[in-house]
This record gives structure tokens, sequence and C-alpha cells, in this order.
């Protein structure tokens, strides 16, 4: 993109700088005669050009210097006798040079009053065309140049001849010497002439000058310019207007600039805030606390130029004044409306009404919300005074109410009837009747109805009225004796009627007792009821007779019992209904009967034995007893403690009580329902919770791991005598749920249960896998005296009573440790926090020692002897077939055991052949999935926390019925990398045989078939040192042209495949000879080129390697899109005439199985637009065992093909850009928009979910966010060193992206705020980072995009880090500037450059794509020259749009160089995997097609 050399700008490094031979001063007091200082030498000239002769003396008085030629004095239009050091020094300049009229012996004579000397010096003239060869030439001669003021000025010169000639500097036709300008005049290596700290006097006509021996050369003059800036003040930073509370703090910036600068200063009306004598030059903080009222602030800024003002508003906000009083409009029995005025000129958000009834103890109540002055409020009692106020709210509050108003509701009829009503016979026809007000009159009550009668079956309509005012007592008369009344009383206001009062009844009889009143239940339990009433007094009761019976339909029971208030019924039956009634009886007879009332007996079983179980530092375990199974429904209880409240369901019959306070007491008290009415049991328990005596939490010892075990190393233990036990608990995670912050927060309980040795050792281990897998469980226990170091999980052994079960593979597990204290009574624990979470062996099924007699040996021959049977009763059932039948059936079983090929008129792919012959019962139910029903396939699949995909892939038939004897032959066990992961005998590879040694056709490698392609690849293990030479020749005779390898070669420090290939130069393995000789590495993988030779064989081949690298060390890729560009590279590459794919991981299943799976079904996509993803893990399954290793591994299968289905193939080759371009800008079939949008369109279909933001979200970092929806995702973010004690400071919207090469090749970040300035420098250092890019301005329509984050024109310290400004270069695009940046902690020093990009427009996208083209080479060019490892820095304002486009197109541009190809596209889709909307707008989409266009019309070979 550049050419080779130099970069442009370091010409502008050279930097002008000059000065006159400054004056000599006498040496002497005394009177001397001139004496010369600097003589004149020799000169040979080219004609046409210039020489100057120097000639300088001194003496005293000080000498004067002229010039003669033969004797005269020189005068001449092209002759020139220039003066300097007060005519003591002179130049004699000769321009243009004549041959030979001025060739000639010059003089140079100095003459004071003491004596007079002279010199001469020949010249010399030689004509163009006859100059000597090594004569001096000008290369490169200054440019005319503006610098500013103090800044610093490079002119550049460089010339060549033979010998080098030396070069001088002349201003305005005088030498410069640059030692008279102490250091600030510097002549450089280069010839270049620097003036740092450019002074007026520094504006001239500036010459380098070449001489050597051959003669001398000048160059064309060019003009220095210092311009001084005379710019009137202006604000770069206007002081802004602020809203506060009252009393609040508030801070005003005021910055203004101008050359030269202005100060600054504010005022408060006249007077001045800031003191004359310490007024500060360019920025102004005003602070501003306790600010009470609203004012006017005036920032003034002035030079010599003139002076400038700005207000800032600094509003007081105030809370709103109280509305005018209410008024009432409108009351109803239950409502009043009153309007209002606001009263406030200002904002009102909205208003509250408070009213109460004016009553004693009745309290305000508040409608909230309300934002009209009218209002209507409901609910009132009627016939109630009531006050009512309002109150305004603003954004700061509520402000105070207004007056009261007072109203009172209208009446209604009364709502609640009369109440304890008694009645007493007073003579032999007269009864009296008492009975208090109603509850509710709702309004004056004008009087009372009584309604008697003695047949109460009759309506009440037809009920004897005796109606009474001003009276709550009357008597009735002309009663019929010895009769039983029923009475029944209501009241009544203006209004109506209230409701009537139960029924009492009376027996006109004198000395007979009146019925019992308020006759009501009392306790209850499951098989007693209390009944409770109150006595007539003074009738002479003798006793009371109770009627009861069981449910409405129950034969009646009657008891009698001494005159009592209460009375106890027991012998009841559970959660049965009673109906009770009670008459008092005297020796006159017995009264009336209350009314009939019913309770219910409680449940049987309610919860019972609450006790605590057991505590931790922070949460307490109660438990209870509940037997009863017949709830179906929960039973709700209530636990209460320290003013909080649980709900828990009693069938429960625990509850784990958290977020406890260590070593304090707790009372709870629980309540439950005895029935469905309000009574409830309530219990009431003490406990407390365990001391905090601290348990450090175990580490991962990875140094000691063998496979399937995981070692920790123990903390050592404080307060151990406080300490019973210790125990090492292991918890398995669920797949994409890490566990519970705290330990102390599980229920340990379950822990301790099951804890049978014997039972546990007859499971099988497939058994223990179902039952114990995804639990918790503890794996050893321990004294605390007797507690080893460490400690080695899953080796099976039993420590105390505990199995140190064996580890899953594939499981994620974190571990901790328990300890139980010493304590009476409650049991008490404490724990450490877990560990971090560990993957066991991601990679392959438990490895089994080669030596052992494990499952292999059980497994092995069970199999073997299935498989014999099988072949058995299939030649049986072959004999008995007739003919016809027999033939059809052939190809099948050839098919199965030889895996031979199949005949014309099946299908031609292997999965539909084995769907046809040799379905298993998962493939009949797991048909081919058309691609356009993928993406809700695979969402069902994944629904329920995968669910469904975990059962489909426990589903897959696991394929283990072959035989792999050659793999279990002593002399090939040490060839296989895992004891279990092994090569089937029916579908191995073979090797050609080497004569003489046993077990020389064996590698431990498998045949797996492809779409419609049999033996497509190979499946293999990560090469051993004693089979590389196996490897090389199975490469070697299967004619493979490409190995892929899925693996590193050490993850996690172990050791997964070893290095089969030289890393340099040839290596010989066995008998292949291996040369390298092309290595690419890129960001996610590698591509190596071998030459391959065999002993004895004349034929080269070529090989390539290719190594995907961005596999993670457990689980899969969180996107598909590196693999997927990985995987069509290596399509690609692959010739189609070479023998199959060689794949492999380390045991060559489980990652080597994803890429099979994926390759075969994106070639099956092209031919049938579905995927067989069930058939063809099935079918590979039956060719080596264990293909496609974890569930985890299918789900990514699934990801993979969805996502290729989904965007498609948009890699195009570069010679075919610009009409894959204008296909692009048409409008697609069918759609109305053009397919560079629908492209556009495709990327934005991943969103990405809020869980990817972690750090982003916290609080404590929310306002770090330029933008609320631009942020970070947790797997990428930049991690800065945290601060202790500061939380978030480790955050920074910052996200590593990877370049085309190297990962983490950019920081792409947000443009700094004024808050993250710190963290940004901060940034710059923890990475290395040296180059910053910058596409922004700091404002663009009006708004900050970015905060100045770098200091101008003196150093700035940002937190740790001293930023001193070094130079800054305006080139036509960009400006560059150059930084040293300091460590304060220890003195270290880097140069930071930073490239502000200048051209791209505030809307919009640049109209060409040259320029920034160009600017992307510099800065690379610029890493390239400066050598720092770190990456690039790239900000805008957010950090995604321009950002994302420059990281895009460096990667797009720097394929196509290396590749040919482009795929805008997948590389935007790769990098919005890393951080989210990476190019933001279609517009910038666009645009990076463009610029790929316009850099490649750049290049020759391209230009077709």
């Amino acid at each position: 993109m550049m050419p080779a050399g130099r970069l442009p700008y370091l010409a502008t490094l050279l930097s002008l700088s000059g000065l006159l031979l400054s004056p000599l001063l006498s040496g002497s007091l005394a009177l001397s005669p001139p004496k010369f200082t600097k003589v004149p030498v020799d000169m040979i000239g080219v004609s046409g050009g210039v020489v100057s002769f120097v000639c300088q003396a001194t003496g005293d008085p000080k000498p004067r210097v002229s010039w003669n030629k033969k004797g005269k004095r020189v005068n001449s239009q092209r002759i020139e006798t220039i003066e300097f050091d007060e005519g003591a020094g002179a130049v004699l300049r000769i321009q243009p040079l004549r041959a030979p009229r001025d060739e000639n012996i010059y003089e140079c004579v100095a003459e004071n009053s003491e004596g007079e000397v002279s010199v001469q010096a020949k010249l010399t003239i030689i004509r163009e065309d006859l100059l000597p060869p090594g004569f001096p030439n000008i290369d490169m001669g200054p440019q005319l140049k503006v610098v500013e003021r103090t800044r610093t000025a490079n002119m550049l010169c460089a010339a060549s001849g033979n010998p080098d000639p030396e070069i001088t500097w002349f201003k305005d036709f005088l030498p410069i010497d640059p030692s008279a300008s102490n250091g600030r005049i510097k002549q450089l290596r280069s010839g270049a002439l620097q003036i740092e700290n450019t002074e007026e006097t520094d504006q001239g006509k500036y010459e380098c000058v070449a001489s050597n021996v051959e003669g001398v050369r000048y160059s064309s003059p060019a003009n220095l310019y210092v311009r001084v800036r005379r710019v009137p003040p202006r604000f770069s930073i206007l002081p802004a207007s602020h809203e506060i509370m009252p009393g609040g703090s508030v801070n005003i910036t005021c910055v203004a600039v101008g050359s030269p600068m202005p100060y600054v200063k504010w005022m408060l009306n006249s007077e001045d805030l800031t003191p004359e004598d310490d007024m500060p030059v360019g920025r102004n903080v005003l602070e501003l606390n306790s600010v009470r009222e609203s004012a006017n602030y005036t920032c003034v800024a002035m030079s010599s130029l003139g002076i400038i003002e700005a207000v800032s508003q600094i509003i007081v906000k105030s809370l709103p004044k109280p509305p005018g009083t209410p008024i009432v409009t409108e009351t109803t029995a239950t409502s009043i409306t009153i309007t209002w005025d606001s009263g406030n000129p200002e904002p009102v958000s909205h208003y509250i009404i408070q009213y109460r009834a004016k009553t004693l103890d009745s309290k305000f109540e508040t409608m909230d919300s309300i934002t009209t002055t009218r209002y209507s409020i409901g609910g009132l009692s009627p016939n109630t005074e009531y006050e009512i106020r309002v109150a305004a709210f603003n954004t700061i509050g509520q402000g105070p109410a207004s007056e009261p108003v007072e109203a009172r509701t209208g009446e209604q009829a009364p709502a609640s009837p009369p109440r304890n009503i008694q009645a007493r016979i007073i003579s032999q026809s007269t009864m009296m009747v008492r009975w208090e007000e109603p509850e509710e009159p709702n309004g004056q009550i004008k009087g009372y109805r009584v309604f008697f009668t003695m047949d109460p079956s009759q309506p009440v309509s037809m009920w004897q009225i005796h109606n009474v005012h001003d009276s709550v007592i009357t008597t009735i008369q002309n009663l019929v004796a010895s009769e039983t009344y029923t009475i029944r009383v209501l009241a009544f206001t203006s209004v109506g009627d209230g409701p009537f009062s139960d029924p009492i009844h009376v027996k006109v009889l004198q000395g007979v007792p009146g019925q019992p009143s308020k006759f009501q239940i009392g306790e209850v339990t499951d098989t007693t009821i209390e009944l409770t009433w109150e006595p007539f007094e003074k009738e002479g009761i003798t006793r009371y007779e109770l009627h009861y019976k069981e449910g409405s339909q129950g034969s009646m029971v009657t008891k009698t019992f001494s005159p009592s208030s209460s009375y106890m019924v027991e012998g009841l039956r559970a959660n049965t209904e009673y109906f009770f009634s009670l008459a008092a009886v005297s020796n006159k007879g017995i009264g009336a009967f209350t009314n009939e009332i019913s309770q219910k007996t409680s449940q049987a079983n309610v919860p019972k034995n609450f006790t605590v179980k057991l505590a931790t530092r922070t949460t307490v375990l109660l438990t209870w007893k509940f037997s009863d199974s017949r709830f179906r429904q929960p039973y709700s209880c209530k636990i209460e403690y320290n003013r909080q409240k649980v709900n828990i369901d009693a069938r429960m019959t625990k509850e784990l009580i958290t977020n406890l306070r260590p070593n304090s007491t707790y009372e709870f008290h629980i309540s439950c329902p005895l029935d469905s009415s309000d009574g409830g049991s309530r219990h009431r328990l003490v406990a407390r919770t365990a001391p905090s005596i601290p348990v450090n939490k175990p580490e991962l010892d990875t140094q000691r791991e063998p496979d399937n075990t995981i070692t920790i190393i123990l903390p050592p233990l404080q307060n151990r005598e406080m300490i019973k036990s210790v125990y090492v608990v292991v918890v398995p995670l669920k797949k994409g749920r890490g566990p519970m912050r705290n330990p102390e927060e599980m229920d340990l309980d379950e822990l301790f249960k099951d804890v049978n040795i014997k039972q546990r050792h007859v499971r099988t281990a497939r058994q223990l896998r179902q039952i114990d897998m995804k639990k918790p469980y503890i794996a050893a226990s321990f004294r605390p005296t007797s507690m080893p170091s460490t400690f080695t999980l899953g080796n099976q052994m039993v420590y105390n009573g505990f199995e140190n079960r064996m580890l899953e593979p594939g499981l994620e597990y974190v571990f901790f440790i328990l300890a139980e204290l010493n304590s009476t009574g409650t049991k008490m624990f404490v724990s450490s926090t877990f560990t971090e979470s560990i993957v066991v062996s991601d990679v392959d099924p438990q490895p089994m020692e080669t030596g052992g007699d494990g499952l292999i040996w059980v497994v092995g021959p069970v199999l073997a002897v299935v498989f014999i049977i099988c072949i058995v009763i299939a030649i049986l059932l072959y004999k008995n077939k007739p003919d016809s039948k027999r033939k059809e059936s052939e190809p099948r079983t050839k098919c199965l055991l030889n895996n031979a090929d199949i005949t014309p008129h099946h299908p031609t792919d292997p999965v539909e052949v084995r769907r046809i012959n040799f379905q298993t019962p998962g493939m009949m139910n797991h048909p081919p999935i058309p691609i356009t029903e993928l993406a809700e396939h695979t969402e069902l699949l994944k629904a329920n926390d995968n669910l469904k995909l975990s059962q489909e892939y426990e589903s897959i038939d696991p394929g283990q019925q072959f035989t792999w004897e050659h793999s279990n032959l002593e002399v090939n066990k040490p060839k296989n990398r895992y004891a279990n992961v092994i090569a089937y005998d029916h579908s191995r590879v073979i090797l050609a045989p080497i004569e003489g040694i046993t077990g020389s056709d064996y590698i431990n490698a498998n045949y797996i078939d492809g779409y419609r392609k049999q033996n497509a690849y190979i499946a293999t293990q990560g090469p051993l040192p004693e089979t590389f030479g196996d490897f090389w020749r199975m490469v070697w005779e299967q004619r493979s042209a490409t190995v892929v390898m899925m693996t590193r070669l050490e993850e996690k420090s172990r050791i997964k495949c070893d290095q089969y290939w030289p890393s340099r130069g040839t290596e010989t393995y066995g008998m292949t000879q291996v040369t390298l000789l092309d290595t690419i590495e890129l960001a996610t993988f590698c591509v190596r080129t071998f030459s391959l030779h065999k002993n004895g064989s004349s034929e080269k081949r070529e090989v390539r390697q290719f190594q995907f690298t961005a596999w993670p060390d457990h689980g899969v890729p969180e996107y598909p899109t590196p693999f997927l560009a990985f995987l069509r590279r290596v399509k690609t590459c692959n010739p189609p005439d070479a023998g199959p794919i060689i794949a492999h991981c380390s045991a060559g299943v489980g990652r080597t199985g994803c890429f099979i799976v994926i390759d075969a079904m994106l070639e099956r996509i092209k031919h049938e637009k579905t995927v067989d993803i069930y058939g063809h893990v099935t079918l590979m399954r039956a060719q080596r065992n264990y293909m496609v290793q974890t569930e985890d591994q299918y789900s990514f299968i699934h990801d993979a093909l969805l996502e290729a289905v989904a965007c498609g193939n948009t890699e195009v080759a570069a010679r075919s850009l610009f009409s894959y371009i204008q296909k692009l800008a048409q409008v697609e079939p069918g759609e109305h928009v053009t397919g560079m949008e629908l492209e556009f369109k495709r990327l934005a279909n991943s969103k990405a979910h809020t869980s990817r933001f972690i750090s982003a979200n916290l609080p404590c970092n929310k306002f770090k966010n330029r933008l609320v929806n631009i942020m970070p995702y947790e797997t990428t973010r930049v991690c800065l060193q945290p601060i202790r004690g500061l939380e978030g400071s480790d955050y920074i919207n910052s996200s590593f992206i990877d370049g085309y090469r190297q990962q983490k090749a950019y920081i792409a970040t947000q443009g700094p705020l004024a808050e993250t300035t710190e963290d940004f420098w901060r940034m710059l250092w923890e990475n290395n980072s040296t180059i910053v890019v910058m596409l922004t301005k700091l404002r663009e329509m009006g708004r900050e995009k970015c905060h100045q984050y770098w200091p101008a024109e003196r150093s700035a310290r940002y937190q740790y880090f001293v930023v001193d400004p070094m130079a800054e270069y305006n080139m036509p695009q960009y400006i560059l500037r150059e930084f040293k940046v300091t460590d304060a902690r220890d003195g270290q020093s880097r140069t930071v450059r930073q490239f502000q990009f200048t051209d791209w427009p505030e809307q919009g996208v640049p109209k060409s794509g040259e320029g920034f083209i160009d600017f992307i080479g510099q800065v690379h060019k610029t890493k390239e020259q400066f050598g720092q490892d770190g990456p690039i820095s790239v900000h805008c304002s957010a950090g995604v749009g321009r950002t994302g486009v420059f990281i895009t197109l460096s990667i797009v541009l720097e394929r196509m160089r290396y590749e040919g190809v482009v795929d805008i596209f997948q590389t935007v889709k790769m990098l919005r995997t890393q951080r989210p909307a990476m190019v933001q707008t279609e517009d910038e989409y666009q645009f990076c097609y463009q610029a790929a266009l316009e850099y490649l019309g750049s290049f020759d070979h391209y230009a077709t």
C-alpha cells in the first residue's frame, strides 16, 4: 500500500534549524592588528551555480573586512558582498557562475588602525556536462516551510557524491553555526537542519551546501516562515448551566483559547470572584458550595486582542409551593369531589391528596400520582366528616400541603344491624327487648323496627312489627303464654332500612332463662371444639343443655352440664364439620335455644416437631414432620424472624434461611393454618448461627493431574481446636450454570444422607452415573489433626465412610472445604468459598491403563460373543431365505462387514444406505431435517435448558458392538494414546506391513464416510512419538494432501498431541522425509506446508496441515464463525483428486467428530437441502468409537450448521469483487431491497444476550459507558489490573479484537469520557499499546464525541502516568501526535503515537476510500517500524462504527494481499462476536466494499 522506506511523516521529523555564525568576541583588551579567524578556501563550482567565500577577522579596534578581485573592489550584479559581525566578517557570493569570466583569485582584506592583512582564494568553474563523476549532487533540498512560533522546524537535505559530501547550511546568504545556538539548532546526521523552539528571527531563506574535493553545489533556496499566531480569545468549552438541589455544590468550568492565551476569571454581577493576582490562563473552574439561591455567573476571558463573556445559569431547584385551599364541588354518601388552584408558576409533575375522617386516632390516607386539579375521592364512609388537603410534587420532591377543607359525606341506610339483641320475659304476656346501636349507622338513626313471630318459617314480611323511636329498649305485650317467640331487629335512617339482626328466641314463661348471648366457637383441635357464650345474670340458671350433630344430616347428640360460660366438646372426628345449639335451664324450665353455629375440626396431621437441624455462619436449616399425604396442593406456613417473613410449603419438611449474620441469635415464629378458619398453630424456635471462623479455599494443583483425577491443595486450618471434622465436597455444575455464590447456602443436610458404602459398591458405574452424577457429594472426611496437605479427587477410595468417586469426563466441577464445629445441640458448619471451576478431560472418555484389567477386558469379550451370535443368526436366516430375497440382502451384509462399494441401485450416500439397511431405533425417530426448519428444530432442542438436545444425544447408538482385536494386541497397546479409545477392526486404516515387524500394519485410525463418499476422512489420534513414522506412512500411502489438527500441542498444562512435524528444515520420521516449506500463522488457525519424500522413491508430494488454534481448553467455541472460516479454507485448499482428509485432535473422536459431521453436512446441504446430524453421528460411531464425544459438541454442530445456512457463502475472489458488488447493488428478486441491504441485515440476526455483558452492567461501571447500548462482552473485554478497594476498577469499555494474523491485535474502545481518561492511559500502559488510532473529532454535530484525553502543550498527569507532548505533525488527512508516557511509580517511559484521521465527514462516510486506505497503511507501517508487541488501540466515539470499519479493512486488505480473496460479511460477523455492533451502519458496511475495490485497483496484477 505504501512505498518502502521511510514514512512520509518522518520527513517532517527532520526539522529546520539555523543560526548565523556568531560574532567572535575580541579576546584581549590591548590594541592589536587584524587576524583572520575564518579564512576562505578554494572553490570548484558548477557553471550556472553558486559559490560563497567566507572571511572573518578579529583585532582591536574591530577590523573591517572587504573583498577584491585583481586588486579592485568587487562590484557586479552577480557578485555580492554580505557583511556580518559589524563588518568584521564578509561573505562573497557569486551567482550565477559564468566561466571563464568569474574564474579568478579573490582576495579578502582585513584592516584597522593597527594594520592590514589579506588572504586569497581561487575559484574554478566546470561546465555541467564536464563534471567529474564524484561531483556533489543535491538529491533532496529544503522546501518552503511554515511553522508556528515555538514549534520545531525541520529543513531537509540529502546529497550524494564521491567522496560523500559534507553538508553545511546558509541562511540569508550567511553561514549557520549550530554550535552557537546552545543546542536549539542541530544539524542531524542525515544533513537535515532541525530548529527547536522557533523564534521570529529564524525566519529567512535557507540553502543547503554539499561540498567535497570535487567541488561544491548549492540547493535551491527555501523560505522558512515562522508564524506568530494572533488569535482573539474564544471559548473552547462554554460554561454549562446547572440545576442543583438547595444547599448543593457544583463546579463550573470555563475554557478559553487564543494567541496569546487569554486570562480567565469569574464574576457574579459586578463582583470579581477570581483574585486579580491569581487569575489563571486558559481554564478556570469555579467551585460553588452550599448554594441556596439561583444566580447567573459570568465567565470573562481577556487578552490583548479582546474581552469575551459567557454566562452560566445556576438554578437552585425548590420544592413546589402549597396549592390553593381545595373547594368541595360535590358529595355523595361515599365520595367527595374537590378542585384546587395549582398555586405554582413552575411545572408540577403531579399532586397527592391526603384525607382523613375527623375522628380520634384516624390517620391521613393518600391518593398518589394525580395529574389534574380536579379529583373525586371514592370509598368513603357515609355521614362522616372528612378533612382533605392537597400537596404538589416536582422533580425535587413534595412541597407543603394546602390548607385543609372539611366536608361531610351524605347519609345512607345503615350498613349493619343493631348489636347484642336480648329479650327477657317480665310478666305472663310481656317481654322486654333491648339492643345496641349498629356499628355502621351511615347517618342519624331515626328509629328501630322489632319483628317477632311464633312461626319463624314464615317470611319476615308476615311477622308482627313493633316500631321504636329514640330508644334502644322496648316492651312488647299481649304475647301468648308458654310459646317461644323469634325476634329480629333492624335500624333505619332518613334514607332507608338497614339489615336484620340475627334471630333470637324467647319463651313466654316467667322465670325461664333467656337465650344465651354471644354464642361462639373458641379453641379448635383435630378432636375437640370449645364453645363460649355470655349468660343472662340473675336468672337462676341451674344447668345448660347443648345439642350438636356431625354434619347437617347427622343424628343429634345432647349434653347437659352445670352453669358455665364455656364448654369443650371432645371425642370429635378430625377435619369434620359439626353444628351446635345451646339453651339455659332453670327451675321454671328450659329457655330458648340459640341459633345453630357450625365449625370444622382441624387436620389430624399438621406440621409439628419444628427443630433447628444445623447452622452455618449465614444460614439456619429448619426441619419439621408432616406426614399427611392427602395434600395435593401446597400447605402454606409462614416463618417470621427479625421483621422478615418467609412463606413455605409444609410438605417440603425443611427450609434453609439465608443471609443471616454470623454468631447471632435469631428467634423464629412459625404459624400454620389448622383449617379454613382464621385459627392457626404457632411454634417458636431459637437458633444461633456459627461463629465467623475463616476457612481458606482449596487451590487446584495443575502440576499434579493424571488424567481424570484432580489434585487440590488443602488449606491449613485456623482455630483447629474448635473444629470436629473436615469434609472435602465435590459439586458438579449443570451445563451453562455457575455455582451459587456461597457454599453455605447449599442444603448441607442432603450431603450427609446416603453414605452407606456397601450399597454404593453394589451399583454399576453406569447406575452411579445416572443417580449421582449431577448431585454434590462428600468425597472424604478427615479429623483436623490428620488432614493431608494435598488430596487427589476421583481415585475411588473410601475416606472415613465417604467414597472418593470417579470424576465424570466432560463434566465441570467446583470444590470446597466444609468444617463441622464442636458444638452442643445444633450442628454447626463453616465452609470455604468454591474453587475455580475445572472440566475433567474434555477430550476423552476415562482413559484406562493399557496394562490394567479394566472395563475393556470385560466389555470386549462380551461384545465379541454377542457379535458372533448375531452373525450365526444372520447366516441361519440367510440359509432359510428364498433365493430372490437372499440376493437382496447380499449387498447389505457386505456393506456392513467389508465397507465395500454400494450396489448401483442403492442411494450413494453411506448414511442413507445405513438408514435403509442398518437403521437403529433412534434413526427411525430422527429423520433428516429440512434446512428451512433447522432454526426452529434447534430452538426446540435447546428449550428448557437443552432438555430435548440432551435426550436426543443420549439416545444415539454408541455403536460399540464391533471388535477391536488389533488395538488390543500387546505389541500395539503402546501405540494407543488412550487405552479405551481404540480402532475398530472392520474400519481401521491398515498400513502396508513392514517385513519382520509384528503389528507394523496398525495405527489408531479409522476410515469415516462423508456425504456420498466412502472413506472421505480418516479420524485418528494425535500422534505419539512412537507413532510419528506410522502417521506419515499413512499420509503417504493414502495419498492424503490435507491434515486437519483440532488441538494445540498442550492445553491446561497437559500434552494433548506430540509435535510430529519439523519446526524448520527437514526431519525423517521412519521412512518418510518431511520438509517444512512454509508456515502461515493467522489469528485462529495456522497453515503449514510440507514436502514429503519417501525413501526409495523419486516422487515428492506436498501436504498441508491446518491447525485450528481457537478451540477453548474446555467446552466448545462460543461462536462457530471462526471454525466455519477455518473449514472453508481447508475445503478450498484440498485438491479434488486427493486421498482422505486426515483429521485428529487428541483422542481423535470429539473435536474430530465435530469437524467431520459439519463438513459432511455442509456438503449434503449443497445437494439435498436437508441435514442429518443424528444419522451421521450414528454412522460415524459404527466406524470409530465415541465420535462426537460430548453433548456440548453435539450442540455446537447444530449452531455451526445453523450459521452456515443463515449466512451462506460470501467469500469472493478478489478479481470478481467488482461484479460481486454490482450484483449486491441490484434489487433482489422478490424483495424490495438490494442485496447489499439484505446482506447487512443478515449480520444483525444474531443478537447478544444480556448475560454476555456482566461487568459492563454493574452499577459501579454503568457511568463509564458513553452509550448505554454499546458495551464490551465479558469474554472479550480488556480487564485492567484492579485497584484494591475500588469496585469496578478493572473495567473499561474496551474489547480485544483479533486481527488477520494475530489474536488480540487490536483494542476497540470508546472515545474516553472525562471520567475514564485515567483508565484509558492505564489500559494503554498495561497492554503495551503504543499506537492509538482516533477516528473522530472531539465534537461533531454540536455534541461531544470524545473527551480530550491528551495534553496539548505541557505535560499532564493521569493517575500513575505522566504524559509529555513531544511533537505534532499535520498531514493532509491526519494529525500525528507523539507523547512520552512515564510510569511515575518506577520511572519507566514509552513513546505513544496517536494518529487522528481528520477526513471522516461528520455525517456519513468518506466519498473515496483511498485516503483511508493510505491512513491504515501508515498506522500499520509505523507499528512494524517501531516493533512494539502490544495491540493497536482504535476508537471513534462509541468504538464500534468507524472503529469497526478500520479493523475490518485492516483484516480484509491484508487477507486480499495474501490469499487473493475478500469476505467482508464474515469479517464483520467475526468482529461482532468480539464486540457488539461493529461496523454500525449500512453506509459503513458499503464503504468497506468500496474501499476494498479501490485498494484492488492499486494492484497491477488484479487490474483486468
